[in-house]
């Protein structure tokens, strides 16, 4: 999934082995740059039905859910725009050479058909699949459900900036998470959850420069190339990861000014930064703020 991974397990610590091997699993399943990946056998047998495990079943049908959701505003085919804005390979080498790329794919979600009784997903031909952020929520949920399954007391799971925690938490049995902050060294908030997901999106990370203009991984649907906002990072808070992800691209997307807006019609608190550095925030967000600590997990 191309991020760092933070795993805490109350309870029994010996499960923290089981959860590395999951989600490393998750990664060979999921990535587009790991030419033997399920994503990256599906996308090159787009136009016909492909068998996946559960795992990838429960992404696509979990990414269509969000595109279907937030009208559009999440898209899980926008594979050909990445690459065309130069996002072809792994990002540690794509800064090092930053180059546009090809690719005659389009957005078609709409197009994925899913068939949950012979577990085949069958992409359009003209459109690729791309788990982007998604990946990440998703991935980080799976794995605290089924270490809450395996006996543990509780557990967090951040993957990348996408985080799920449930079960008893370190810190009075809740769990303390320190939101990033994009551009200043002190963190944007902190936030005491008993259970729940949060996850951050921002477009001032990920970011490359080709022939004077600045992209990053960040797309918008309607324009097909790197999101221009005066948003540039938004968190929200969900019941779950997964649902996290989705509500910080249907922010990011919204109309300026709207993001809050955007973020309360999916049922998330959260906040935004602007590209002032201005920080912006939920009402409902007070009720999980609390005055900042040295410990927690970043989000």
């Amino acid at each position: 999934m191309g991020s760092e991974a933070h795993v805490v397990v109350t309870g029994d610590a010996r499960l923290l082995r089981v959860a590395r091997a999951r989600i490393d699993e998750l990664e060979r399943r999921w990535s587009r740059f790991l030419p033997t990946s399920e994503i990256s056998f599906l996308n090159s047998h787009r136009g016909a039905p492909y068998p996946v495990s559960q795992d990838t079943f429960r992404l696509v049908d979990r990414a269509i859910w969000g595109w279907r959701t937030t009208g559009g505003r999440f898209d899980p085919t926008i594979l050909g725009d990445l690459i065309r804005e130069g996002y072809d390979r792994p990002f540690q080498a794509l800064v090092l050479d930053p180059g546009s790329g090809v690719s005659v794919l389009r957005r078609n979600a709409g197009g994925i058909r899913t068939d949950p009784e012979a577990q085949t997903i069958e992409l359009p031909s003209d459109a690729g699949f791309d788990p982007g952020g998604l990946g990440k929520g998703l991935g980080a949920d799976i794995v605290v459900e089924e270490l809450l399954a395996a006996g543990a007391d509780g557990a967090c799971v951040n993957l990348g900036g996408d985080l799920r925690v449930e079960g008893v938490g370190p810190d009075r049995g809740r769990w303390l998470i320190s939101v990033d902050h994009p551009t200043e060294p002190r963190p944007a908030a902190m936030v005491a959850l008993a259970a729940g997901g949060v996850a951050t999106s921002t477009s001032l990370k990920r970011a490359w420069t080709i022939r004077g203009r600045r992209r990053h991984h960040l797309i918008d649907p309607e324009t097909g190339h790197s999101l221009q906002s005066p948003a540039v990072a938004v968190t929200a808070l969900a019941r779950d990861a997964a649902s996290a992800e989705i509500a910080t691209k249907h922010a990011l997307l919204a109309d300026a000014g709207s993001e809050l807006a955007a973020l309360e019609e999916l049922g998330c608190d959260g906040l935004i930064v602007t590209d002032e550095g201005r920080l912006e925030a939920t009402a409902g967000i007070a009720s999980f703020a609390v005055e900042e600590t040295s410990g927690g997990d970043a989000a």
